[in-house]
């Protein structure tokens, strides 16, 4: 007969536990609940001959068991110990980020769940009993690296994320308080670039504007780098961005930050169609 104790003084957890055992379909597998001295027990109790299956089902619920409980507590530590120097606010951030990044990417979300298992299996083959909580903390070095490097992840893109507000925030207060420059700008966009016309139809070479490029920064938009400079040096009081296919993306979004209320995005009008139409006969 093999057993297995598994320790924890969290009620969820264990509770979380006693319906997992419960949906084992394995014969001669027994399981209790007793209260000892200083922790709640669950008791698992095996008679059968499929050792590698007994293992594989409480193995695989330990390791989702460890993941529910305790990856949030583990990521907080990290930027807790790691990155100290962000405020509380800014670290929310950043496990909101880790969540999104876990939730959202299946081979890491995986990689996860295997490191966390081939150390759970190695050790309850060797041992009958398992305190949850010390075993986190201790036996998880596989664990902890693949965290950290989520973790990593997750800090690069809230810098980029916060450089990028910051960036649009500034041109916002230039836009709000610089005098118009031009009545009215036209913006084609398709397939990532962009032409500009003013009032009267006519293409407005961003040429012109490249050597006083001063309003462009690290964030690249490619070659829509110098359609936004020269649009912050017109200025307009009004900017039409005209998708040939209805398709908003990164660039797009960033003016309709900037020119706020300033800003129309068109789908279907004379110029749109003009454009669709010599777009088709190339």
């Amino acid at each position: 007969m093999k057993s297995l104790c598994i320790k924890s003084n969290n009620t969820d957890i264990i509770i979380y536990l006693l319906d997992k055992f419960q949906t084992i379909n394995l014969d001669d597998l027994y399981v209790t609940n007793r209260k000892f001295r200083l922790y709640e027990n669950v008791i698992v109790h095996y008679n059968g001959d499929f050792l590698d299956s007994f293992y594989d089902k409480v193995t695989s619920i330990l390791s989702d068991t460890i993941i529910c409980f305790f990856e949030d507590k583990l990521i907080k530590r990290i930027l807790e110990y790691n990155y100290f120097y962000f405020t509380p606010s800014e670290k929310r951030q950043i496990l909101d980020l880790a969540r999104d990044f876990l939730e959202e990417d299946a081979i890491s979300r995986e990689d996860n769940f295997f490191s966390v298992y081939y150390s759970v299996l190695d050790y309850i083959t060797n041992n009958k009993s398992i305190v949850l909580d010390g075993f986190v903390n201790f036996r998880l070095q596989s664990y902890m690296k693949d965290l950290d490097y989520v973790v990593d992840i997750s800090v690069n893109k809230f810098l980029i994320e916060k450089e990028y507000n910051e960036f649009i925030n500034i041109l916002k207060m230039y836009v709000s308080f610089t005098p118009f420059n031009s009545p009215l700008v036209h913006l084609i966009y398709h397939n990532g670039e962009s032409t500009l016309l003013d009032i009267d139809r006519n293409v407005i070479s961003t040429e012109d504007n490249a050597l006083n490029a001063k309003y462009l920064s690290d964030i690249t938009f490619s070659s829509n780098d110098y359609a936004l400079n020269t649009l912050l040096n017109l200025t307009p009081k009004k900017l039409i961005i005209h998708l040939s296919n209805g398709k908003e993306d990164e660039f797009i979004t960033t003016l309709k930050k900037i020119f706020e209320d300033r800003c129309e995005v068109c789908n279907d009008c004379n110029v749109c169609n003009l454009y669709k139409r010599n777009l088709s006969l190339k």
